[in-house]
C-alpha cells in the first residue's frame, strides 16, 4: 500500500526557495509536480529510488539527506560550479571534499544554502549490491508472439517455421497466442513486421526469410532493405524484433542453416525472442536490486 517517501524541508525565504530549486536542477535532478498556492510553494525533484533508514549506532554522514549517485566526481564538479557561479570562494567553502566512509563508500556534503545540508555517495566498489548484468529468461509462459514468415523458397522458410514454433511450445507458449502472417518474399517482411508490431497485441515479432545469392545485386539489395526496415520497426515501436532471414550463397547452405548441419535458425530466432520479451519487462519494470548506506 506504501506508494512513496517525500522529504519536506523549510527553504526559509523565497530567495533560499529559487537557489535550492536552481541547485537541484544544475545537479541534474528531475523535476516533479511540485506544488503553487497562495501560502506555500513547492519545487519537487524525484529520483528512481527511495529509503527510509532508521540509523542505530555511528551516523553515515554528517547531513541527513543523502543522494545515492553513480559519478561522484561528476556531481561534486557540478555542485562546485554552482557555487562559484552563485558566491564564490565564499560559498565554495560550504563543500566539504570527497571522504572514504568506514561503510566503503565515497562522499561529500554541500550546503548549496547556508544551513540546508545534503550529502552525496557512491559505493567505492561500483558492482556493490549489483548484479554483473541483467539477462531474460527463457519461459514464454504468458507471452504473445507474431512469426512473419515468407513463402519465397518455402522449401527453407517452412523448415525455418517448424523451428521457430517447435522454441516457443518448449518453453511454455501457448499456440492460441501465436500468429503466422506469411508475405510473398522477404522484402515484405518487414512492412507487415511494422504493421504487427503498431497493432500492439503481441510481445514479440519473428521474422524468418530466405535469401540466395543470385548472378546479380539483388540479392545485396533485398538483403540491406529488409535489415534496415526490420530494425526500424523494432527501434520505433519498441517491440522486440527477432532476425531469422538467412542471406546464403546456395540451397545447400540454407538447408544446413534450416536444421540439417547448423542448427535451425528459426528456433534460435524465437529463443532469442523469449529472452528479449523477459529483459525488456525486466528493464519496464526496475527489477535491478538497489544498495543504500546500511
Amino acid at each position: 500500500m506504501i506508494k512513496g517517501i517525500s522529504i519536506l524541508r523549510p527553504a526559509g525565504s523565497a530567495a533560499a526557495y529559487d537557489r535550492l530549486a536552481r541547485f537541484f536542477s544544475a545537479l541534474g535532478f528531475e523535476p516533479g509536480r511540485g506544488w503553487d498556492e497562495e501560502n506555500s510553494h513547492g519545487a519537487a525533484f524525484l529520483a528512481p529510488l527511495g529509503n527510509l533508514e532508521i540509523v542505530d549506532g555511528e551516523f553515515p554522514s554528517t547531513a541527513d539527506l543523502l543522494v545515492e549517485v553513480t559519478a561522484l566526481d561528476a556531481v561534486y564538479q557540478a555542485a562546485e560550479s554552482w557555487l562559484r557561479a552563485e558566491g564564490g570562494d565564499a560559498a565554495v567553502a560550504r563543500l566539504t571534499a570527497i571522504t572514504e566512509t568506514h561503510w566503503r563508500a565515497r562522499i561529500f556534503t554541500v550546503e548549496p544554502e547556508p544551513g540546508f545540508a545534503c550529502s552525496f555517495w557512491a559505493w567505492a566498489d561500483p558492482l556493490r549490491a549489483k548484479p554483473l548484468a541483467v539477462e531474460g529468461d527463457l519461459s514464454a509462459a504468458g507471452m504473445k508472439f507474431a512469426i512473419v514468415v515468407a513463402r519465397w523458397n518455402a522449401v527453407i522458410t517452412e523448415r525455418l517455421l517448424e523451428g521457430a514454433l517447435d522454441a516457443l511450445l518448449r518453453s511454455g507458449a501457448k499456440r492460441a497466442e501465436i500468429e503466422v502472417v506469411r508475405v510473398p518474399g522477404a522484402w515484405e517482411i518487414p512492412a507487415a513486421a511494422r504493421t504487427v508490431a503498431n497493432l500492439g497485441h503481441v510481445d514479440a515479432i519473428i521474422n524468418l526469410g530466405c535469401l540466395l545469392r543470385g548472378e546479380t545485386a539483388h540479392y545485396e539489395a533485398i538483403y540491406n532493405e529488409v535489415a534496415r526496415g526490420i530494425g526500424q520497426s523494432q527501434q520505433e515501436t519498441g517491440i522486440p524484433h527477432s532476425f531469422g532471414v538467412l542471406t546464403c550463397e546456395t540451397l545447400e547452405q540454407a538447408l544446413n542453416r534450416a536444421g540439417i548441419k547448423a542448427g535451425n535458425k528459426g528456433f534460435e530466432a524465437a529463443v532469442a525472442a523469449i529472452e528479449m520479451v523477459s529483459l525488456r519487462r525486466k528493464l519496464l519494470q526496475a527489477e535491478l536490486p538497489q544498495g543504500g548506506p546500511a
